[in-house]
């Protein structure tokens, strides 16, 4: 999770090989383009005065991440928890216990509190449905013991307005989920928009149908994807960029219209290169003897350059199960041809660029986005007298470095009861006990340091010996 409070570092160089880093806890409150530097504002309480700073920038980095999308429903900000900073999550957990401290009161009819233990996640994405997955365990593993009279009120509640929850997973861990929720007794409510949450109700409206109707419920959560943080939108406009969701950025993670600016993780998408923009330079390029036709050898030399610059070529390759790059230029009839022309050419290529996809808004991308930035800038000295990147098409010698290029270990969905569904390269699809297990040691070998893993492993082995901590504080 992000926390409220944004966390910026400064590099500092003393001039030999260690450098020097001074560390702030503070909130950017705005980019300051024109001037190069930051305004930061503290969040410690007892400083009223000389709350903000300016931090002046040679290299920026912007991994700001991205804030809860409400898509301007009326009531969602001022009735709904969302999943996204440390203080949601500890808000939820108080909540769900109050709800079973109400439901719990003499006093109250069973419709009343029918209605308090009912809880609804609004977002049938990864996060939503693994949410829905761990509160139905707290509840049927740790809650009911305490709260043994109202265990048969719990109602969970998923509103999803795709067709099918984790609707950009493989159709077989959609339909296993799906299963697995109804097994549970989780409800799950597909087709079907929130259009407005008030105090004591929220108004789902049937797409299908066009209808309607309230839902009384205890709790709702909020979980719907991501919106572009206000300081990011302050920037955009500073850069022109304000028909945008998202600040864009080149192959380099460079924000595109600055220097020395770069943006990693959910605040920024890569506009990759299309290759027919560049078509004919790289035509002029590979026909090194100006003979107006491209030999297969020509081809070849430049081949390697084009791949590295244009990811989207090597997916095509893959998409059509062809062996060579060379394939590319044989005839409709699948002929081999010794030499196209340029008209041919563009044929070959005509369809490569529909490969291209925005990449996930995911923490596998960030953290492969801010490894490849730090290796850039740990080679920079070098790189400027050695360019390592590929030949610049459109002007002279090669670029600096090599493009960012994201590669896709997989997905793993948490589906409660000890089961996952993982969704991992090569069309593999595992689901189960199994996979949970295999879920768990990726989760751990992905934390920071040793310090977490074991911190991380140690939470799991009390869960599994005393069950999940139920108090409210």
């Amino acid at each position: 999770m992000l926390r409220r409070r944004r966390r910026f570092w400064c590099l500092e160089l003393d001039g030999q090989k260690n450098g020097g880093i001074q560390f702030w806890e503070a909130e950017c409150i705005q980019i300051d383009a024109a001037n190069k530097r930051v305004v930061c504002r503290s969040n410690v309480d007892n400083l009223l005065e000389k709350a903000e700073f300016l931090l002046d920038y040679d290299y920026l980095v912007v991994a700001i991440g991205a804030q809860v999308n409400t898509f301007n429903t009326v009531g969602v900000m001022e009735h709904c928890h969302f999943l996204k900073e440390v203080e949601d999550a500890q808000r939820i957990r108080k909540n769900v216990i109050d709800c079973f401290e109400k439901a719990s009161l003499p006093n109250l009819s069973e419709e009343e509190k029918r209605t308090n233990l009912h809880f609804v996640i609004v977002g049938g994405g990864p996060t939503g449905v693994e949410f829905a997955a761990e509160l139905h365990d707290f509840v049927q593993e740790n809650l009911v013991k305490l709260y043994p009279k109202v265990q048969d009120l719990v109602r969970i509640t998923v509103v999803h307005s795709g067709d099918h929850i984790l609707n950009t997973y493989d159709k077989r861990i959609s339909s296993f989920a799906e299963q697995k929720f109804q097994r549970d007794g989780i409800e799950v409510k597909t087709g079907c928009r929130v259009v407005g949450v008030s105090g004591k109700t929220i108004d789902i409206k049937v797409k299908s149908k066009g209808e309607t109707y309230s839902v009384p419920y205890g709790m709702v959560v909020w979980s719907t994807g991501t919106a572009t943080r206000p300081v990011v939108r302050d920037y955009m406009e500073q850069i022109g960029q304000t028909n945008r969701h998202t600040l864009a950025t080149d192959e380099w993670l460079r924000v595109e219209g600055c220097d020395n600016v770069y943006a990693v993780g959910d605040c920024a998408t890569i506009n990759q290169r299309k290759v027919m923009e560049d078509i004919a330079t790289i035509f002029s390029i590979a026909d090194k003897d100006n003979s107006g036709t491209l030999t297969v050898k020509e081809f070849q030399d430049v081949v390697d350059d084009i791949l590295v610059r244009y990811p989207q070529v090597n997916l095509y390759l893959r998409s059509k199960h062809l062996h060579s790059v060379a394939d590319l230029l044989n005839d409709p009839q699948k002929n081999e041809r010794k030499e196209v022309d340029i008209e041919g050419f563009k044929s070959a290529l005509s369809h490569v660029d529909s490969q291209m996809k925005s990449l996930p808004a995911t923490a596998q991308v960030a953290a492969q986005q801010g490894s490849y930035l730090a290796a850039c800038f740990n080679r920079m000295e070098e790189s400027q007298l050695k360019p390592e990147g590929p030949l610049r098409f459109r002007e002279s010698g090669h670029h600096q470095f090599r493009p960012f290029q994201y590669k896709h270990f997989g997905q793993f969905a948490p589906l409660g009861g000890e089961q996952t569904a993982a969704e991992l390269p090569g069309d593999w699809v595992s689901m189960g006990h199994s996979t949970q297990w295999l879920w768990y040691s990726v989760y751990a070998s992905k934390q920071v340091s040793w310090r977490t893993r074991v911190l991380v492993v140690s939470d799991w082995t009390r869960k599994f010996i005393f069950g999940r901590d139920s108090s409210r504080i």
